[in-house]
């Protein structure tokens, strides 16, 4: 199956173009809903000034008419700051009560010689009348003296000029266009400072995988997750050195582990070979030999057992037993070859069933305390605490001892295969794997175990198995 290779691009290109896309749609939205509005406000301004304008014209007729001069001159039409200051030049009239047209701001305009019957007869201040396709806007005010109408100022204009709009457009353009240039600015500039820690982690990924630990990382990121990331990356790299030297020096140990016995036996049974020992003295060196041979097969046999466990290849028979017994037959079986060991075993107050394999658990029990026993040379009081507590998923067993504990600095990899803390390198021969194997059989039964706490007091480790509610 052929995968086609995509191409990828940079964060900060990714985001950047993506984010100006939705800015820019979202800026064009809002645009033309502003200019929507910006028309329909404009016209409604437009019209309530055309109001105002024809009010003021009838007062200043009804003004004059109690002066003495005859109404409809041109002076009524002198005033314009209205008009210029929202662009507009209606077409004014003034007319008589039969629509005749006295006067007007100029001649022509949508009505010559006199005014519509059906703007006369609309009781409306404002209408709309359509003459030649063009709708027309009318405004008209009734010049009015002691109650009686003597005639109408009526002012036209088409709504297409109403609705002009030249600044607020400009005016919006520009505003429009400085939000996305700031917005892409923006979104440029964060997402630099945030591609900029991941391409030094990406590059510092690279380092590693090519097996440069020593990498350099500056943490001084105000984003918590950025630091995070960062801290996270470091720490990682610190333990994969750490890791990998643990390697190296753990293969050189094996190695040495497996090689001593196979020298010290190749040598005993040399020099029985060639009779440099004979009698008693032979059978001595004989017995050494199927010694070491015997050191020599367990380690095998926990390399084995540890490559089936880690290739799930490997057989647990699970059963339903009380946990009090298979703890208890555990510490009997190994107590009987310790007598020297005192072990308190504090038991749950009543049978709890849980699911397990009793062998296998028996295995990691035998471990802990071989490792506690250990722990306690030149002990003393050497006692072993033995607690079971329940809760309402799982059950716990600590193995407490009263050591030396385990040194800080070892305690994170105590469960990795092949390791030994310094103080077993040199006292005691072994490959490392009895914790880690320990460790894999219990999760294997639905469970796990974990150093819950050591110190110079001592060391004590939780065995969690889940109770079985069936």
């Amino acid at each position: 199956m052929l995968i086609k290779n995509k191409r990828r691009v940079s964060l900060r290109r990714y985001w950047t173009s993506r984010y100006l896309l939705t800015l820019c749609i979202g800026l064009i939205v809002i645009a033309l809903i502003s200019a929507f509005w910006i028309r329909h406000t404009t016209l409604e301004n437009r019209l309530n000034m055309m109001t105002i304008m024809a009010e003021s014209m009838a007062d200043r007729i009804v003004s004059a008419e109690d002066e003495g001069p005859e109404p409809g001159r041109n002076d009524f039409f002198r005033e314009k700051e209205g008009e210029k200051h929202f662009e507009i030049d209606p077409f004014t009239y003034i007319i008589d009560t039969s629509g005749a047209i006295l006067s007007s701001n100029r001649p022509g305009g949508p009505m010559a010689g006199e005014i519509h019957s059906s703007v006369l007869e609309n009781d409306d201040t404002i209408q709309q009348f359509t003459l030649s396709d063009t709708r027309f806007y009318v405004v008209k005010y009734p010049i009015e003296i002691d109650g009686s109408t003597l005639g109408w100022v009526v002012m036209f204009e088409s709504k297409q000029n109403l609705s002009r709009v030249n600044q607020e457009y400009t005016q919006l353009a520009i505003m429009i266009i400085g939000l996305a240039i700031l917005g892409w600015a923006a979104i440029y500039f964060l997402s630099k400072r945030l591609s900029k820690p991941i391409q030094e982690v990406a590059k510092a990924a690279k380092q590693v995988e090519e097996g440069n630990y020593q990498i350099d990382l500056p943490n001084e990121s105000k984003e918590k997750e950025v630091h995070e990331l960062i801290h996270s990356f470091k720490e990682m790299a610190y333990k994969l050195e750490k890791l990998e030297a643990l390697r190296t020096e753990l293969l050189a140990g094996v190695t040495h582990e497996l090689k001593t016995p196979v020298t010290s036996i190749s040598g005993l049974l040399q020099a029985m070979k060639d009779e440099v020992v004979t009698g008693e003295e032979a059978k001595e060196f004989l017995t050494i030999s199927l010694n070491e041979a015997d050191k020599m097969k367990k380690m095998v046999e926990d390399l084995l057992a540890f490559n089936q466990f880690a290739a799930n290849a490997f057989d647990v028979n699970m059963e339903v037993h009380d946990i009090n017994d298979v703890v208890e037959t555990a510490v009997y079986s190994w107590n009987i070859l310790h007598e020297d060991m005192k072990i308190n075993l504090t038991k749950l107050k009543s049978p709890t069933k849980v699911n397990v394999d009793p062998i296998r658990l028996q295995q990691i029990m035998t471990n802990l305390l071989n490792n506690a026993k250990q722990a306690m040379e030149n002990h003393q009081e050497p006692v072993i605490n033995i607690r079971l507590q329940e809760d309402s998923s799982q059950i716990n067993i600590d193995v407490e001892d009263c050591g030396r504990g385990i040194p800080k600095d070892e305690q994170p990899f105590i469960f990795e295969r092949f390791y030994r803390g310094e103080e077993k390198k040199y006292k005691m021969r072994g490959l490392g794997l009895g914790l880690p194997l320990s460790k894999m059989i219990a999760q294997v039964q639905g469970g796990d175990l974990t150093l819950l706490s050591s110190s110079q007091k001592g060391t004590t480790f939780r065995i969690y198995l889940p109770k079985n509610n069936s």
